[in-house]
Formats: structure tokens, sequence, C-alpha cells
């Protein structure tokens, strides 16, 4: 029967019904996608002429800024949502700031391209490479250690947002914490509170792997599983065995166990589908969380319900959606 379930980690909620994906059209595929001209690649090794000046770049063997041989490649935004704070015009002002509230938009928007090859996802790359990048990830979120937030997101395909189809990650570095994570850091903190110090993901993980209904795979340093209130159809998380409130900090990557969960999507939908990752940390100054990797396949279409609500329906069960996941 449908249930409706809460979030543990936001309080969000959502509708699983797992029966509506046997209605006619229900089933989630993802048709394969083309493959990309590397001649035309702005992000292929060789084509650093088509993207801004590079802000760091690993090249194991050396060499010259924009130049061939890179591993890992950081460059500014072309079209940046963020401006450099003191660089930005003051906003006009309104007569009614309380209706009306506006601020310059001061941060940093910088792309990490994931690696020289012409791919549209992680899946596709090797482990090592994965690796590599998310190595980056961390270096350039310390990069930014004074703003209020760094949030890592990659949008894979068009369906995704991706306006370029090579696999890369977006970096926003943010003087404010966005309500969503504040939110988060509130419900950590009120449950540390109520359990004399415990950690929230910590607690999650441990119960989830005790249950094991929705765990995908697991190593020694993280925890792949499909959460409890999943948003999405084969929404996964991952997160550290061992609790740790930033990602950018020194310590496990999970990078292997997240390759290995994105190749069983892979090969359980046919094809790498389109989806959303972010990279979940704790803002500048708080201790009472721990990060986490979210993975949102867009296999569905946010509806009237979700738009009106902000209720998610998901059509497949977190249970069978890990059962598939552990037998791919």
């Amino acid at each position: 029967m449908p249930e409706v379930r809460v979030d543990p980690l936001s309080g969000h909620k959502t509708i699983v019904a797992g029966e509506r994906s046997r209605r006619p059209g229900g089933e989630p595929r993802c048709p394969p996608a083309q493959p990309i001209e590397a001649a035309k690649d702005p992000f292929a090794d060789g084509n650093e002429e088509l993207t801004p000046p590079e802000l760091y770049a690993l090249r194991p063997a050396g060499g010259q800024p924009n130049t061939p041989g890179w591993k890992v490649r950081v460059v500014p935004n072309l079209y940046p949502a963020l401006a450099p704070p003191g660089t930005q015009q003051p906003p006009a002002a309104e007569a009614r700031p309380d209706l009306f509230a506006v601020a310059p938009a001061a941060g940093w928007h910088e792309v990490i391209v994931n690696g020289p090859q012409s791919v549209q996802s992680l899946a596709e790359l090797p482990a090592e490479q994965v690796e590599l990048a998310m190595q980056t990830w961390r270096l350039r979120m310390q990069a930014h250690s004074q703003c209020a937030y760094t949030q890592l997101i990659v949008n894979e395909r068009r369906e995704g947002g991706a306006s370029l189809e090579h696999t890369h990650a977006q970096l926003y570095a943010l003087d404010f914490v966005p309500a969503e994570v504040a939110r988060e850091r509130e419900r950590a903190s009120a449950y540390a509170t109520r359990t004399l110090g415990h950690d929230l993901v910590e607690d999650l993980v441990a119960e989830e792997v005790r249950r094991r209904a929705r765990v995908v795979a697991i190593d020694e340093e993280a925890v792949l599983l499909a959460p409890w209130a999943s948003r999405v159809p084969f929404q996964l998380m991952l997160a550290p065995r061992k609790p740790r409130p930033r990602f950018e900090e020194d310590g496990p990557l999970g990078a292997r166990l997240l390759h290995d969960g994105l190749r069983r999507l892979r090969k359980h939908l046919g094809a790498s589908p389109p989806l959303n990752l972010w990279v979940r940390t704790a803002p500048r100054g708080v201790e009472r969380m721990c990060w986490r990797i979210d993975v949102m396949p867009r296999l569905t279409h946010l509806a009237g319900l979700e738009l009106s609500t902000g209720v998610n329906l998901n059509i497949v069960a977190p249970e069978d959606a890990a059962a598939a996941l552990r037998e791919t």
C-alpha cells in the first residue's frame, strides 16, 4: 500500500507508491545518450583554448597551464551565477525590503572537468579517474573554506540540467547557508541533543546496515544505500562509515563505492541515466553534521504534486531499488 515516508535528515516527505510503476508507461526507462564529438568538446584534452584560463589542474607529468596532459582541470564558469565579492554592482534600492529583499550574488562559481575523456557520466570513467576527480573536488572546496557554504554538484545529460555533455562538476562558493542545508543542520543538532551526542547520519547508517533491506553495497570506507524516503526511483546515498562533518577534510572519499553504484545504475537501466549528484557538507563552524553524497536519477518528471506541495511521489520502493541494484 502507498506510504508517506519522512526523510530523517531533512524532514522531507515522500509518497512511496510502488504499484504505480506497473501502470501503462510507468516503468522508468533510460535511453542511451549520443556520443560526444571530441573535436568540438571544450572540456576534452587538447581543447584548452575553448575554456577560460584554468585555476588549477592535476598534471602528473608536469607541464604548463592551459596545455594538454592533465587528469583533472578547473576553470571559472564561463557564465557565472556568482561574482567575486566587491565586483558586483549594488542592487537597486526597493521601497519595501520586507517584500522585495535583494542582495548581491557574491561568491565563486567554478567548473571541475572530471577527466580528459569525452564521456557524459562518471560511470564511464575508470574508478581511478573518479577518485582523482573527487580529490580535486575536495581541494577546491578547501580553497573556498572562508565562505559560509560550498556546494558541489554534478549534472549529467541534458535532462539533468547539463549544458555541456562532458562529465564535469560545478562548485558554488556561497556567502550564505541555503535554507535546505540550515534545516538539516538544525535536525542534526537537535538529534545530537536528544541522544546525548549521537550523530544522526552515523546512527542512520548503522541501523540501515543492521536491517540490510536498503543497502546496495558497502566497503571499508563507506556505505551505499537507497534512502528510506527516496524522492525518486533509484535514488542513492553514500555516507562514510566513520562520521566526519566536512567532505573537504582529509579522510576517506568513498570514490570507488560511488563509482560502483553509478555502474550498477548504468547496467540495471541499460544506460547511464540523467542525474543530479551533490555533496552535502557541514557549513563553516558546524560540527554536528556528517557529509554525504546524494544521487538523484532523473527517470521520472517532477509534476504538479511535487511543484505545488514539495511532496515527492516515488513509484519504485527503495527496498525494490536496492534489491535490483544488489543483484546487478
